[in-house]
């Protein structure tokens, strides 16, 4: 009588919150496809930043706010790697991890989520005054640059909590990632896809990034399949850009990217808090030299002043 082999067991790391969850259960699902010999189990936990909810991110402190816990599961081997929305990530990681892997992307643009009474109005037509929400410095900063008549107030909490919030009349409108919408099965809630134009998007934002241990070859095999070249040159620029600014996930840095060809273009944006301030610039280069690129443009805009605005910022939130 033959015995069958063990079935092995691969730990996946992940956030509590809704939709971590279902970011995490899509990569065990296609892994699942993939390897049906292998039991994907997920494991989850919370993070500080799911913790404290009464508190803006910036005044918090933002290197690994939502990824510290996940990171320390896999270092301490409770789990074997962490399923990450790629915008939470920091860009430099603790010894021993790296990003095996990064995900198609979805639409990395930012969205408008209004209250039924401005149902007829978009970004550019709201009223003086108007509250929307955000937790985002990225996307504070560049809203007040092109609507000064607008006010902006701070919210916090998942998805559902800042929707509610809104269609309580706690505000007038929210701008959340369209990509977080589109995961949960929100995309009715979507009133306006803000243009690249207006509002550049966070690095990373719409893909999910896969951190393990550094040298689990086993482990980094597994999730290769999963990867998306192009979404992975478009990232590795813009995480190369923000690194070399030594910018954290709080503080206004918006990118984008697009890839034709063999060619990445990347602009790249620092703003003021109070908006008045905002420096932008593109480069294109080849798409394989992608963080060759992010530090170019980093150089570019630090030369142009970006460097001044991050540290007039640091010192206010320090002093905040």
């Amino acid at each position: 009588m033959s015995v069958s082999a063990p079935t092995r067991t691969i730990r996946i790391g992940s956030r509590k919150s809704q939709l971590a969850l279902v970011q995490t259960y899509w990569v065990q699902e296609q892994l699942q496809k993939h390897f049906p010999d292998i039991t994907f189990e997920v494991h989850t936990m919370s993070t500080q930043g799911d913790k404290i909810l009464d508190v803006a991110l910036a005044k918090i402190g933002d290197k690994g706010l939502f990824t510290k816990e996940l990171e320390v599961g896999m270092l301490n081997n409770e789990t074997d790697f962490a399923v990450h929305s790629l915008k939470d990530l920091p860009t430099n990681l603790p010894e021993g991890l790296i990003l095996g892997c990064v995900t198609e992307r979805e639409n990395p643009a930012d969205a408008l989520v209004v209250h039924e009474k401005h149902k007829d109005k978009q970004i550019d037509t709201l009223p003086a005054g108007a509250v929307v929400g955000t937790s985002s410095l990225r996307r504070l900063a560049q809203l007040r640059h092109h609507y000064p008549h607008l006010t902006f107030k701070d919210i916090r909490g998942n998805l559902n909590t800042r929707l509610a919030k809104l269609d309580a009349g706690e505000f007038d409108a929210i701008i959340l990632a369209v990509a977080g919408l589109q995961r949960l099965g929100m995309s009715d809630r979507i009133h306006q896809v803000i243009p690249a134009e207006i509002s550049l998007h966070a690095v990373g934002q719409g893909a999910l990034g896969i951190e393990c241990r550094d040298g689990d070859t086993e482990v980094l095999s597994l999730i290769k399949v999963l990867e998306h070249t192009a979404t992975a040159q478009r990232c590795y620029a813009e995480r190369a850009f923000l690194r070399e600014l030594e910018g954290g996930c709080q503080v206004p840095i918006g990118v984008n990217t697009q890839i034709e060809g063999d060619t990445l273009t990347l602009t790249g944006m620092v703003a003021s808090l109070d908006g008045q301030q905002l420096i932008k610039d593109s480069v294109s280069g080849a798409a394989i030299d992608a963080a060759k690129l992010g530090i170019e443009l980093a150089q570019r805009l630090r030369q142009q002043g970006a460097q001044t605005i991050l540290e007039q910022i640091f010192a206010e939130v320090r002093q905040e």
